[in-house]
């Protein structure tokens, strides 16, 4: 039988790639490695791997495809304007990644080579949060998609659009063994459906380019969330013959604007209230969601409670009182809600006992106004829409477009009443309490100065010496620094924070901190990541991928030694049955025996790395250092041993 590439490269001899470098090369303590006694490839072997082979008409008629179906998908992607896409490899989208690379020029998308799907998703949902659009990921049939399924919760929580491609060997008739068969489903999209916004199974591609614009468009129509398209196999792979499938156009949707007249009686009120406050958690989404409630909130003088879903509000305008919650809520008579998941928690306070206690934290009389989009965003599995609170005027509709119209209406309500003496007192009463918080924190901050482990307040303040005079980011969320950087730092900007992962699952913080960094690499911004060390390890690997393609990342391993958060559960659980509060907790909780050296992990998969750092008068040093291979365009990394929170 005449031997040729397809042959050769199904054979069971074993052959290096040509031009690699054996792993035992890469290390300097490596022997010699021992000679192999199998025979080497022949001459002829050889060249078969570097000339084109030889095929005569009918195998060539049956081998080789132009016009792969793939390229089409290609194209359908270039006309939705991503960037990129990120990929874990898999062979049943293989079609589809040599299309991307060859045909496409690996230009938008690029692709962005991941280690899990967990991570490549995790990436996305942070990018398109920096960026205001989506990314793609490209996952491998079922087991990509099952690897990839905590993350696509996170961005389903987090209200993030993320488009999914899946791979599956739909027709069994062409599932060539048995990989094929396992990693291929009936119905892919079931395995995530009850966190998706939207899923198809095209099995055309005319069909494949209707559902990816179908998926965009509604990923990218608030409430936000991931869409998933599954590619089928045989259509990648398959020529697209005579056929010119046709991508529609893509056209940008506009976001609903709550109803007029429940705008105005909103606005009534507002503008009616003794003392009114403004709640807000996932709502902004660019500048302009900032600048608009900037002035709503100075028009009414009202406080504004900013719970961090996002960058919402200037952390140092003086109506921000989000660390005077408490006393704020108790005197409010009308409290308006934006894009806030849960306004039950919002309005009591829940003690943690066997029976919970729930406990008003606001006025039994309060009127509340809701705005958001929580009532069409729902479905019946997962309980991620919280405890149902029936506020006082609901309002369907997209928060950040309808600020706009309600501060109209607001100003002309005022207007129209005679006196303005009232607000002007508030103004005086937030501005001397915004100063006075900001006063106590920077003393707050002085104590255990000179602490180890570190504490998390000289962290923040040693780093916003570094980066104020800078185009800075925060990508990482605050609340497990106890909000020490919302407390010292001056956020103003929409790019300076970019909130939580959503729905709480461990290992999202370094890869969104990737994606983000990915989105403001082109205007040169230092990206900062404060990693938990728990979360950290779950995906260690995401680093080797800002390494890969040189993103410039500042990440700070929070080296608190363990999980911290549920030692504290393990604690109450002791004590609530009067067993002590003693060492046990530490069991299944710290990471000791042995400690984890993270600056070790970080320099072997190709980043700049320090640590552990446990001297303070250290500290501003190793940060002068790692911003400045960061500035260079280089990811970096710090293993800081510090104080739980």
């Amino acid at each position: 039988m005449k031997l040729n590439r397809r042959h050769f490269l199904g054979s069971t001899v074993a052959i290096p790639v040509l031009g690699g470098t054996p792993a035992s090369a890469m290390r300097s303590d490596a022997q010699p490695a021992a000679r192999s006694t199998q025979p080497g490839p022949s001459a002829a072997q050889l060249a078969m791997e570097q000339q084109a082979p030889e095929y005569d008409d009918a195998e060539r008629a049956h081998y080789f495809v132009s016009r792969p179906g793939s390229d089409f998908m290609v194209d359908a992607i270039k006309a939705l304007g991503m960037d990129y896409i990120a990929i874990n490899a898999g062979s049943s989208f293989r079609g589809l990644h040599e299309s991307i690379v060859t045909y496409g020029g690996n230009t938008r998308p690029e692709l962005i080579t991941c280690q899990h799907e967990e991570q490549a998703v995790g990436i996305a949902h942070g990018y398109a949060k920096a960026a205001g659009k989506p990314m793609a990921v490209a996952c491998h049939g079922t087991v990509g998609l099952q690897h990839a399924a905590m993350a696509v919760y996170n961005a389903w929580c987090d209200r993030v659009p993320v488009v999914l491609l899946a791979g599956n060997h739909f027709d069994g008739a062409h599932r060539l063994q048995y990989v094929a068969w396992m990693h291929s489903a009936q119905d892919p999209g079931a395995i995530l459906r009850d966190f998706t916004k939207w899923d198809d199974q095209p099995a055309s591609l005319t069909h494949f380019g209707e559902s990816l614009v179908r998926a965009h468009r509604i990923s990218c129509t608030v409430p936000m969330g991931p869409t998933l398209v599954v590619a089928d196999s045989h259509l990648q792979e398959g020529t697209m013959g005579d056929a010119v499938p046709v991508v529609p156009p893509v056209q940008r949707v506009h976001h609903p604007q709550g109803e007029d007249g429940a705008v105005q009686a909103a606005a009534q009120m507002l503008a009616n209230a003794e003392m009114p406050v403004i709640v807000v958690d996932l709502m902004a989404r660019d500048q302009r969601g900032i600048d608009a409630l900037v002035a709503l909130a100075e028009a009414l003088q009202a406080p504004v409670i900013d719970k961090l879903g996002r960058m919402n509000f200037p952390s140092r305008h003086y109506l921000n009182q989000s660390f005077n919650a408490g006393q704020v809520l108790g005197e409010a008579d009308v409290i308006l809600m934006l894009e806030v998941q849960d306004p039950w928690g919002t309005i009591f306070a829940v003690q943690d006992t066997p029976e919970p206690v729930a406990t008003n934290k606001a006025d039994p009389d309060v009127k509340v106004i809701t705005i958001g989009m929580n009532e069409v965003y729902q479905k019946a599995n997962y309980q991620d829409f919280q405890r149902f609170y029936a506020s006082h005027l609901p309002i369907a509709a997209d928060a950040q477009t309808t600020l706009t119209p309600l501060a109209t209406a607001v100003r002309s309500a005022l207007g129209r009443r005679r006196a303005s003496s009232e607000r002007d007192r508030r103004a005086e009463r937030w501005k001397m309490a915004s100063k006075e918080r900001h006063r106590a924190a920077q003393d707050e901050a002085k104590r255990a100065w000179d602490a180890s482990p570190v504490t998390i307040a000289r962290l923040s303040s040693e780093l916003w010496e570094l980066i104020k005079d800078r185009d800075w980011v925060l990508a990482s969320q605050s609340h497990f620094q106890s909000l020490w950087p919302q407390k010292l730092w001056d956020f103003s900007r929409y790019h300076h924070y970019m909130g939580g992962s959503g729905g709480a699952g461990l290992g999202y913080g370094g890869p969104a901190a990737i994606g983000i960094a990915l989105a403001n690499r082109p205007h040169g911004r230092i990206v900062v990541n404060i990693q938990g060390d728990g979360d950290f390890m779950v995906g260690p690997g995401a680093l080797w991928t800002a390494a890969h393609h040189r993103i410039p990342l500042l990440t700070i391993v929070h080296n608190n030694g363990g999980y911290h958060q549920e030692l504290m559960h393990l604690q109450k659980m002791a004590l609530r049955r009067e067993r002590g509060a003693d060492g046990n907790a530490r069991i299944g909780n710290m990471f000791d025996g042995p400690n984890i050296d993270y600056a070790s992990i970080a320099k072997g998969i190709g980043v700049w790395a320090e640590g552990p750092v446990d001297n303070p008068s250290d500290l501003r040093a190793s940060l002068r250092r790692a911003l400045a291979v960061v500035a260079a365009g280089e990811p970096a990394l710090i293993d800081l041993v510090s104080q739980p929170r």
